[in-house]
């Protein structure tokens, strides 16, 4: 009997505590947690799934014709070497223009002017993609704005060639990534105790040095997330080089757009996709491992 009865005890804690476990998940703080967890799964992370392994099977089965397609044939290599050059390309340009901005913002003692800045840098967020894209056709095109004031100073005779080509591009995607880059310069640098830097000038180091033996070392954490987050989305930019990049110049992304779109070859855009995320991934990682073992961002352990 008493075993019994403990055994029923047992019983009762056991669902008393399944219980509780099932009202905390119907806390709010897990539920605003969970939505979106649910929401990523269900409409990024299983159709990416679905995508991916549409490369290695067919109606035929398994096969890695498509992967191996990739790999062997020159012009998907050296469509993946482009993107990644336009990329880095791309993520060192908006690093070189954001920092002196971010660096201004930071300076600057007048709270207006600080929100003027910030202000104009927010502004793309709000217009079209496509109208900013369009308005570089505009400006880069043989006979536009840039070419036209070009001539009539006297620098150049005859039309440049900036529209359709890798440069043009690269020119599109610094404008649309550059404000991602500034916003996560600044907020590094927000964080930093200018007092420090006082100190250095006190101790003895000119203001040069003291900014470079100072402060960029504490800046170095939002350069690399924001160059993170530039280089990972002009992987993947797909509205601007299909629209200032010409047929010579093709980024990975309008490579898939066509093999989807033009020549129905989901196969193969989908080992290209798949190509392209393993890359992503990769790179993120060892970016990562990069973060975590220097002093100035992360732990050494």
């Amino acid at each position: 009997m008493m075993n019994e009865n403990l055994n029923k005890q047992e019983l009762m804690l056991e669902n008393g505590s399944t219980k509780n476990k099932l009202y905390s998940l119907l806390d709010p703080k897990y539920i605003l947690i969970l939505l979106p967890l649910l929401f990523v799964v269900a409409f990024a992370f299983i159709p990416m799934i679905k995508l991916f392994k549409l490369s290695f099977i067919d109606q035929n089965g398994f096969t890695l014709q498509y992967l191996s397609q990739v790999f062997t044939q020159k012009i998907y290599m050296q469509v993946i070497l482009l993107t990644l050059k336009t990329g880095v390309i791309v993520t060192v340009l908006s690093i070189i223009l954001s920092y002196p901005v971010a660096y201004f913002i930071v300076k600057t003692k007048s709270v207006r002017a600080k929100k003027v800045v910030l202000l104009i840098i927010m502004i793309p967020f709000w217009i079209s993609l496509l109208v900013r894209t369009f308005s570089w056709i505009i400006i880069l095109q043989d006979q536009g704005i840039l070419n036209t004031l070009l001539i009539h100073i006297g620098l150049i005779n005859k039309p440049l060639h900036l529209l359709y080509n890798t440069k043009s591009v690269t020119i599109g995607m610094v404008h649309v990534l550059f404000p991602f880059m500034v916003l996560n310069i600044y907020s590094s640098m927000e964080n930093i105790d200018m007092q420090l830097v006082q100190v250095a000038q006190i101790m003895g180091a000119k203001p040069i040095k003291a900014f470079w033996q100072v402060f960029f070392p504490l800046s170095i954490p939002g350069i690399l997330s924001g160059s993170i987050l530039v280089f990972v989305l002009s992987l993947g930019y797909f509205i601007t080089p299909s629209l200032l990049g010409g047929s010579q110049n093709m980024l990975i992304s309008t490579l898939i757009q066509n093999n989807i779109s033009a020549t129905l070859n989901w196969p193969l855009a989908a080992s290209l996709a798949l190509v392209l995320f393993i890359i992503t991934m990769a790179l993120l990682i060892v970016l990562g491992l990069i973060m975590k073992r220097n002093h100035m961002i992360g732990d050494e352990s």
